[in-house]
């Protein structure tokens, strides 16, 4: 019963909700102005639009290269490849195993333990999660925020403050506790240990491999560098919109682009905890129409982002399994095992 309701129930439902928070947003479209601006679209925009999709992968291989380099160096192109062959498997069978599947996959290409490459994985998204938390932060207090009922403006403060404090304090915590982790007698170890063991995993092995991926860059070039590339991956976010919406001649503030991209992100967020499919495609569209947009260039905006970020995430992903002798089937399962293995 907990499988069909996780795997079915809820999906299910969360799919009923989008359609019908869709539709309350979209209910008026005018289908052959939509389509007549699907005609119109200029082709150099969406080629842009594509290009800056993969840059922002790419950063964030660049910025997980700085982290792993500690533990190894590894290519960029191979973990911005494992990034998208993550997202790929999880755009297919969407049961958030994307860290896994990247941090496993590079672990059986490097030859190093799944744990100490899910650990880096992990400090790589908590610094996204901070940096994050900063532009909220900067948007609430700076941005042009749409008049809309509610105070949106102290509501992305808020948001941007339990972010900053949440993967703030995470980040501290990790490399705090670190080493009092890799002991014996705290009973913390003791738990984790015996839920190892009714897995039928290695707890202090598993405990010692965590441990060894915990690290923070040595050089201070590196330790500035992924902080940057966490930076520069959002700002290259926030211009995704900026290419769709030349494509079909919408032009917006540099303030609403960064607010599109807050807000859609906040919303994202959200939809993963409340398991509701394309909430991209809704918190994206309430944005829009709150900056004024007309729905059919909106929607338009939207589907360009969202199609082409599919196309080449799920493309290139199974093409980088492909390549590396892996199936979507073996990547889930193994993944899958790995995780009864954590």
């Amino acid at each position: 019963m907990s499988r069909i309701l996780t795997h079915w129930v809820l999906p299910a439902v969360g799919g009923g909700l989008a359609l019908a928070l869709i539709f309350r947003l979209y209910g008026g479209l005018d289908f052959a102005r939509f389509l007549q601006g699907l005609r119109d679209a200029n082709p150099f925009w969406l080629l842009l639009l594509a290009a800056t999709i993969l840059l922002e992968q790419w950063l964030s291989g660049w910025k997980w290269r700085q982290i792993l380099h500690d533990v190894k160096p590894v290519a960029t192109m191979r973990l911005t490849g494992a990034l998208l062959a993550g997202h790929g498997v999880n755009a297919l069978v969407p049961l958030g195993i994307s860290p896994l599947v990247r941090a496993w996959l590079v672990a059986r290409l490097e030859r190093l333990k799944m744990a100490t490459v899910l650990a880096t994985t992990i400090i790589a998204r908590f610094l996204d999660g901070v940096v994050f938390a900063l532009f909220a932060g900067v948007v609430a207090a700076a941005g042009r925020i749409p008049q809309i009922e509610g105070d949106l403006r102290l509501g992305l403060s808020v948001a941007g403050v339990l972010n900053l404090a949440l993967f703030g304090g995470l980040l501290w915590a990790l490399f705090r506790f670190r080493a009092l982790f890799a002991r014996e007698g705290p009973l913390i170890c003791r738990l984790f240990d015996w839920t190892a063991a009714r897995m039928k995993a290695d707890g202090p092995g598993l405990r010692v491999s965590l441990c060894d991926g915990i690290v923070w860059p040595r050089a201070r070039a590196r330790r500035l560098a992924a902080i940057a590339a966490a930076v520069a991956g959002k700002l290259v976010a926030a211009t995704h919109f900026v290419w769709a919406g030349l494509a079909v001649g919408v032009v917006l503030s540099a303030w609403d682009y960064l607010f599109l991209m807050v807000f859609t992100g906040f919303v994202m967020v959200l939809g993963r905890f409340v398991r509701i499919p394309a909430s991209f495609v809704f918190g994206a569209g309430f944005a829009l129409k709150a900056l004024g947009v007309a729905d059919e260039p909106a929607l338009l905006m939207i589907l360009f982002n969202y199609i082409i970020t599919i196309i080449l995430v799920v493309g290139i992903g199974l093409f980088v399994l492909w390549q590396s002798g892996i199936d979507i089937r073996q990547a889930r399962i193994e993944a899958e095992a790995a995780n009864a293995g954590l």
